[in-house]
């Protein structure tokens, strides 16, 4: 069973300032990042348990291809995105957002 999935603001607009980048840097790139995403997020929703805790109860899933993590909380009934992080981003942000 999969569990639904919500998204802080913050990784909201991580997602969507990177999916603009990627458009930017060819024509379709972006829609290629977003199903890589949905990938992800579709992993998470099915098995979160599956990916290590990489601080506190956050856990990362790292997406193929592209050098983003995605972070997140497994609550009871919902997942939780905390972040999109490009790879070169410093985790320590999460803080404030746990």
């Amino acid at each position: 069973m999969s569990l639904p999935v919500t998204f802080h603001r913050a990784a909201s607009a991580e997602f969507i300032e990177a999916s603009a980048w990627y458009e930017t840097k060819r024509v379709g790139l972006a829609l290629e990042f977003m199903a890589e995403m949905d990938r992800c997020v579709s992993r998470v929703s099915e098995n979160p348990l599956q990916f290590a805790v990489v601080r506190k109860d956050v856990r990362r899933i790292v997406a193929n291809r592209f050098p983003y993590s995605v972070y997140f909380r497994a609550e009871k009934h919902r997942i939780v995105v905390l972040a999109v992080f490009h790879g070169s981003r410093e985790p320590a942000i999460l803080q404030t957002r746990v």
